[in-house]
């Protein structure tokens, strides 16, 4: 296990890496929330395998106070469509960068916490083929979104879904219906619940390591 990871700028994106061993490694997406940047989610990247690719990038907008967000300034919860502008941006990016570093990204793992958990379901409903593992870490299902889950697109999928019962910025009501959708987008869903805030549990935190090495 290693912690060491790399500031890189690539294409107009900043971003953090860790660079896996060999082009057929497996690739990780790791996705902040709101006002975060691409430092945001490296502690929960520390106790992945060393031979994996993690990739966290900054999001596209800046956030109203600080930070940076994966949809335009806008008021209210994100819809699907606020949000599908930073999915076709990512896809991009893992082409782009997967050609341009002789690395496999034709098939991802993905990890959001947060907006970054929408912006993961977005990603993986948009380009489910493009998707190995998905997680939504405290996040929730964008608004406007049952014209795409009648679609079935994570039919073949498996979700981990990991939220906080005292959690005051996604209540636990929006991520409950969330993770109905996402069901009936057609995914498994693994789900793991803790009292506690707008965070992750260490339980929850060693449930999704575990999910992730299925």
């Amino acid at each position: 296990m290693t912690s060491e990871n790399l500031l890189v700028s690539f294409d107009g994106w900043t971003l953090r890496l860790r660079p896996g061993k060999g082009s057929q490694a497996r690739v990780l997406l790791m996705l902040h929330g709101w006002t975060g940047d691409e430092n945001s989610m490296w502690p929960f990247a520390r106790r992945l395998p060393a031979d994996w690719w993690i990739l966290a990038p900054r999001a596209p907008y800046p956030a109203v106070s600080r930070g940076y967000s994966w949809r335009a300034p806008a008021q209210g919860w994100p819809t699907i469509e606020t949000m599908r502008p930073s999915a076709t941006l990512l896809a991009d990016l893992l082409t782009r960068w997967g050609i341009a570093n002789s690395v496999d990204t034709a098939r991802v793992d993905v990890a959001g916490f947060s907006q970054g958990g929408a912006m993961s379901l977005v990603f993986g409903m948009i380009y489910p083929q493009r998707v190995n593992h998905l997680a939504v870490l405290a996040g929730f299902l964008p608004a406007e979104s049952e014209s795409l889950v009648e679609t079935r697109p994570l039919s073949d999928k498996t979700v981990f879904w990991t939220h906080g019962t005292q959690d005051e910025m996604v209540p636990l009501e929006m991520a409950r219906l969330s993770m109905q959708l996402v069901q009936q987008a057609g995914a498994q869903l693994t789900y793991c619940e803790a009292e506690t805030g707008h965070k992750v549990s260490a339980d929850c935190l060693r449930a999704w390591e575990a999910y992730l090495q299925d």
